[in-house]
């Protein structure tokens, strides 16, 4: 029989197929999909020699002629810091300029080196150019949140293969992320106790979706997922802001990220997958509500006619099941 969950931070329902479940293993894509790209793309706009098609470098980690890192606008940016923040309205009707900040942290030199395969160290500054950006864009006092986010493969939304991630600097905070934090904030006013970790004391203690626990971080399959194999990988102790991580937990965030990546690699064979880094709105980042984390969603599922018609995901697989399995995973 399925069952219906509830996810606390959202109070989305999720329904957990149990008939309709696929065994872990049987979600891997073939072998024959994957086709790894090359070392260096002529055409690629991220590769060494090409940095004429870029806009010019935000930052730049290295050197410019041996740069390790590289941040650059988007040049097909969603918001530009053009224009500004007023919002103009008509009877019902509201809008203003698309004013924001919207970069391109290009993660390697190398075309074909994705995070699993990096060394502990450049997995540790590619996290701190994350926050340096973070810090950075957070300075100009209209943008109110920031999304850090990667869309890895075709079917999480990229439209390049060069390993890169997307920081987007808004100056608005979506419903979306103000209901996640208004039932963080209600919980709090109830409780006297942050949500999220609440919510991590309980799945360490059922530990049964638990995948990895270290001295700062714990990684698990939530309850509620929305989609097999969501993995969340969250801080044991409380933070709002992802901008405030200190070096000494990067140095174990850096080998967690690269191990739970490299475990969906090797039993998803090479999924696609978006892993945004949620973190509270600017103006709140010092409040005691939430606590940043990070998502991972394999994209091995479409949300179709239900799901996009009631909003409640339909999950074919077991997140007990999936979290025992990437246990299981040697690395």
């Amino acid at each position: 029989m399925s069952e219906l969950r509830q996810d606390p931070t959202t109070y989305d329902w999720v329904i957990i197929a149990k008939e309709r479940a696929k065994r872990p293993h049987e979600f891997k894509q073939s072998e024959a999909l994957i086709t790894p790209p090359p070392l260096h793309s002529k055409d690629c706009p991220f590769c060494p020699q090409n940095e004429s098609m870029t806009p010019p470098a935000e930052a730049v980690y290295g050197t410019p002629d041996d740069w390790k890192i590289r941040v650059v606008p988007n040049k097909f940016a969603a918001l530009t810091p053009e224009g500004d923040t007023i919002r103009n309205e008509w009877k019902l009707f509201r809008k203003s300029h698309g004013y924001g900040r919207h970069e391109v942290v290009i993660e390697t030199p190398v075309h074909n080196q994705y995070i699993p395969f990096m060394d502990d160290v450049q997995v540790e500054n590619l996290i701190k150019a994350y926050r340096d950006r973070y810090n950075a864009l957070k300075k100009d006092h209209n943008i109110k949140i920031i999304i850090i986010f990667k869309n890895h493969g075709w079917a999480a939304g990229t439209s390049l293969e060069h390993p890169h991630t997307q920081i987007v600097a808004s100056p608005i905070v979506p419903p979306f992320i103000r209901r996640r934090y208004e039932i963080a904030t209600q919980h709090f006013d109830n409780t006297g106790r942050c949500l999220y970790c609440d919510l991590l004391k309980s799945e360490l203690e059922a530990s049964e979706r638990t995948i990895a626990e270290r001295k700062f971080f714990a990684a698990l399959h939530p309850f509620a997922s929305h989609y097999p194999f969501e993995t969340w990988i969250m801080p044991r102790m409380h933070s709002s802001c992802f901008g405030n991580i200190v070096d000494i937990e990067i140095e174990e965030l850096a080998p967690l990220l690269k191990e739970i990546l490299l475990k969906l690699y090797i039993s998803l064979g090479n999924p696609d997958y978006n892993l945004i880094i949620h973190t509270a709105p600017v103006d709140d980042e010092r409040k005691t509500y939430y606590l940043w984390h990070i998502q991972i969603i394999p994209r091995l599922t479409l949300a179709a006619g239900f799901e996009l018609g009631s909003g409640i995901y339909i999950n074919t697989a077991m997140p007990e099941a999936t979290a025992a399995f990437m246990r299981d995973v040697e690395v």
